[in-house]
């Protein structure tokens, strides 16, 4: 009996260090790295989770090198209670894609749980040839990646200087697969061209065909570019993050597929562009970088009139190519016609094959003198990609008749060669009327300035001017004594000066934008009353805002801003910077109204 005793003792004994141990080994703290495979092909996934039994702080992977990263880090957390005992679980996740074949380490991950820091053990990958997909299920994002496409057709990659080219982003989707969003996670930017979007109000679904297979495809963005640097140029990729939703190989209630969600990241890569020099071969002297097909002309409103009427002449090019982008030809008038400064106009769309339209200068002519006047013939060159050839048109020469006003020598009928400022003296036989033979003097004593009524005005006139000047004097003492009135005027008329001296180095890219921005700084802080060290685009908008100015007049001005910050690393032609000029002027002038 003693001795089952014995046994019985010893054996609950035996049982509770077993308890005790397991009790102490559940409570261990463990941190370890799995892989869904050891060996894969260079064309499939591989699934890595880092599991704790503990909740952490400060998780660090590894740096995956080898693979690339399409999904992850993902977090799963599981919590139970079992016969009393609590079992957690957390877990991060990463879908990898390997880049290369060979043999591949993934070192150790890090995390920091109670304050101590657990290390994972380094894992070793095979990367072998690509594979034929395996019997099981792909996982969905993989099945998104195989068919969900980003396109940038680019339709010509070798364009000449200032040709046009078009970039157009589709993304291809296969009837397999649901696109339910996306969003642009980088926007290229287009240095070194002159860009114009062509907005995509509607994005409507159509057929076509990638790499051999029919898919379905929406236009997302269009842009015209005009190269304006020669060699080879980049354009940046168009990024975007896309949820798709992928069928799965279940099935619901009612027999139909069961699709899962995921959100994968598509790129439509970068593409080069080797820019062509313009051939020196044949350019003529006065082509002005017009690059297209275009025609020319001359027209004018009548060519008959009087002295003193005014007509109106067109100088115009019409046609496809960089019209936005080089400067019309001046016309060349006798200087018996008054000319004004000319009227820019244009009518200018954007297609996928560049700007086509029309730009014009309306010059305002005034006749002086009876004659006739040639308006000569003037010139305008441009090149023709499609050629490769340089082109000279010529406007008609234009006689305008003046039939009635004053006589002037220089108002021969044809010769262009009269065109003087020497005007000729006409002989009337009234010349020397100005001489005066009865000069009509009176005696000094018969209207004496003493004793009149002059005489006592200008002796009282000191006296009156007593008060005046002290009300004078005390609105000037006031005025210096406004020292924000006086800050405002200053930075009026600094405004007023840089804004003169932009139009003063137009064609210069960098002076031009320096001044202009200056300009701008300074009628800001003139109406706004701030210093120009508190400047920021947002915080102009926002007091803008508050002024009541209208949403346009702001948009215009933060975008001459911008525009000036732009010109630091990109291109700029003359027309746009005479455009930037005028703006500035008639956004100045708006905000000036509304204040």
């Amino acid at each position: 009996m003693n001795r089952s005793v014995k046994h019985f003792v010893a054996l609950a004994t035996l049982l509770f260090f077993a308890f005790l141990a397991k009790a102490q080994d559940s409570g261990a703290i463990t941190f370890e790295a799995k892989l869904s495979k050891e060996q894969l092909g260079i064309n499939e996934r591989l699934r890595i989770d880092f599991t704790m039994n503990k909740d952490g702080d400060n998780f660090n992977p590894p740096n995956f090198e080898g693979f690339n990263v399409v999904m992850g880090p993902s977090q799963s957390i599981s919590s139970s209670w079992i016969n009393g005992v609590r079992s957690y679980s957390k877990t991060y996740s990463y879908i990898l894609m390997p880049t290369a074949r060979g043999k591949f380490t993934i070192n150790q991950a890090t995390i920091v749980i109670d304050g101590k820091t657990y290390k994972s053990l380094p894992l070793e990958v095979e990367i072998t040839a690509a594979v034929e997909r395996p019997g099981e299920e792909a996982s969905a994002d993989a099945v998104a990646d195989d068919n969900l496409h980003l396109v940038a057709e680019v339709s010509k990659t070798g364009p000449y200087l200032n040709e046009a080219i078009s970039v157009v982003y589709k993304l291809f989707v296969s009837p397999s697969i649901n696109v339910s969003n996306f969003r642009a996670l980088d926007n290229p930017k287009y240095n070194n061209f002159w860009s114009q979007e062509m907005p995509v109000t509607k994005y409507a679904v159509q057929n076509g065909v990638y790499e051999g297979k029919s898919y379905r495809y929406v236009i997302l963005k269009r842009v015209v570019l005009y190269p304006q640097k020669t060699g080879e140029l980049e354009i940046e990729p168009l990024s975007l993050e896309v949820t798709v939703d992928v069928p799965t190989n279940k099935r619901d209630f009612f027999g139909g597929k069961v699709y899962t969600s995921t959100n994968i990241t598509v790129s439509a890569g970068r593409r080069n562009i080797m820019v062509k020099e313009l051939p020196t071969e044949g350019k003529p002297e006065n082509f002005s970088g017009a690059v297209g097909n275009f025609n020319f002309s001359v027209t004018t409103t009548k060519t008959e009139l009087n002295a003193s009427e005014s007509l109106q002449a067109k100088v115009e090019v019409s046609g496809k190519g960089n019209l936005k982008l080089f400067q019309l030809p001046e016309l060349s008038l006798p200087s018996a016609l008054e000319v004004y400064e000319p009227e820019f106009n244009e009518g200018i769309r954007t297609t996928t094959e560049g700007m086509e339209g029309s730009v014009s200068n309306n010059y305002t002519i005034v006749p002086s003198f009876k004659g006739k006047y040639p308006i000569p013939s003037i010139a305008f060159s441009y090149f023709d990609p499609e050629t490769e050839k340089y082109r000279s048109l010529n406007s008609a020469e234009i006689m305008v008749n003046v039939i009635d006003g004053p006589n002037s020598a220089s108002a021969n009928t044809s010769n262009p060669a009269t065109f003087s400022n020497q005007k000729s003296v006409v002989v009337t036989g009234d010349q020397f009327n100005f001489i005066k033979t009865k000069p009509g003097l009176k005696s000094l004593t018969a209207n004496s300035f003493f004793g009149s009524t002059y005489f006592y005005i200008w002796l009282l006139l000191p006296i009156l001017l007593i008060p005046i000047a002290i009300v004078f004097g005390k609105k000037r003492e006031a005025i210096a004594s406004d020292l924000v009135g006086n800050k405002i005027k200053k930075a009026n008329k600094l405004a007023r000066k840089y804004l003169s001296a932009a139009k003063k180095t137009l064609g210069d890219k960098d002076a031009f934008y320096i001044a202009l921005e200056k300009a701008l700084h300074n009628y800001l802080k003139a109406k706004l009353k701030i210093e120009t060290s508190e400047f920021s685009k947002d915080k102009i908008q926002a007091l803008l805002a508050k002024k009541d100015i209208e949403e346009g007049s702001i948009q215009d001005f933060i975008s001459l801003l911008k525009n000036c910050e732009l010109a630091r690393y990109s291109p700029f032609s003359e027309v746009q910077m005479q455009d930037d000029y005028n703006k500035a002027s008639e956004v100045i002038s708006q905000m000036d109204k509304q204040l």
